[in-house]
């Protein structure tokens, strides 16, 4: 199977093994069916997001405000039910929405020249104060029946709809990457920009179609948020770009672009999910799983590094 995968990804999966017989040998529980889906949907919306966000960042640029175009979607849903509007309406404006948030990002980037990472910064910021606007300091509820049935209840057995778009996602975002011309054209524009330049490959397009797919699924990532808890405050999904980018990073995609694999990318996932639901089980507090988390995502781009640089002294010594 290994042959399969790169050295690190292999490394992973050898990590993601480890990280499963611990978590049993601590909580018999653990491996449970239930508990198995208990894992993924817990976190599914982060997972979602990490998949095209492993694509942004292999084109070389990053979004930060995911996580606030999600709080921002899941703050007018509330707002817009509760209002009155009908929740399948509420949906499509939201989604919407999300898509005007990622034009503003691809035309600041794409066409202006801004960086990603000031221009993201600035929308985390700014998204964030629109979903506070809309909720205040209240709790939202009161949405359709059939709305937290999606994301309360199997759709196919006891896997929800969420779960069941995560792989869908992964599948299609899979095959995009490493299967069709958009692909390439991804990863080109980072490895090889004389090239991309030459060919006439319209780098501002590409750019614009990642941030709008960011945006729009980070967007279904608060509907879905919504919808699994049946409620939301001005705070939803704060601070999930922290554990959304170490799942990119530590799946082996180079901060730098031009570099990484949906392969690794699931694989770090599964590491980092099953973490976070064994710390959990052995009753370990929310605060130091996210330092664990951080800690991890250091090491996600310092340990690559570190690696590159060896392998390079080696090659000149040799």
């Amino acid at each position: 199977m290994t042959r399969f995968l790169t050295p690190w990804e292999t490394g992973l999966l050898a990590v993601f093994l480890a990280t499963l017989a611990l978590n049993a040998s601590f909580a018999p529980e653990f491996l449970t069916v239930q508990n198995q889906i208990n894992l993924f949907q817990l976190h599914v919306e982060k997972i979602i997001v990490a998949l095209v966000m492993t694509i942004v960042i292999i084109n070389a640029e990053i979004d930060l405000s995911v996580a606030s175009i999600m709080g921002l979607s899941a703050a007018l849903f509330g707002d817009l039910v509760n209002a009155g509007t009908p929740g399948g309406l509420a949906i499509l404006i939201c989604l919407g929405a999300g898509l005007l948030a990622g034009l503003v990002n691809a035309i600041l980037v794409a066409r202006v020249g801004i960086p990603s990472l000031v221009v993201t910064l600035a929308m985390l910021i700014g998204f964030r104060g629109l979903a506070r606007v809309l909720v205040t300091d209240n709790s939202l509820g009161n949405f359709p029946a059939w709305f937290t049935d999606l994301g309360q209840k199997g759709l196919i057995g006891p896997i929800p709809l969420s779960l069941l778009l995560f792989f869908l996602l992964l599948i299609l975002l899979g095959m995009t990457l490493h299967r069709s011309s958009f692909g390439r054209q991804v990863i080109v524009i980072v490895t090889n920009a004389e090239v991309a330049r030459f060919s006439g490959l319209n780098v501002a397009r590409v750019k614009t179609v990642l941030f709008l797919l960011s945006a729009l699924i980070s967007a279904v990532a608060g509907l879905l948020y919504d919808a699994r808890l049946g409620s939301v405050r001005g705070d939803t999904a704060l601070g999930f770009e922290l554990d959304i980018i170490t799942m990119v990073l530590l799946g082996g995609v180079s901060i730098f672009g031009g570099k990484g694999s949906m392969v690794g990318v699931l694989l770090s996932i599964l590491i980092i999910l099953n973490l976070r639901n064994g710390m959990g089980l052995m009753n370990i507090t929310g605060h130091m799983q996210t330092g664990v988390i951080g800690l991890l995502l250091i090491g996600s781009v310092l340990l690559p590094n570190l690696l590159n640089d060896f392998r390079a002294r080696k090659r000149k010594d040799a």
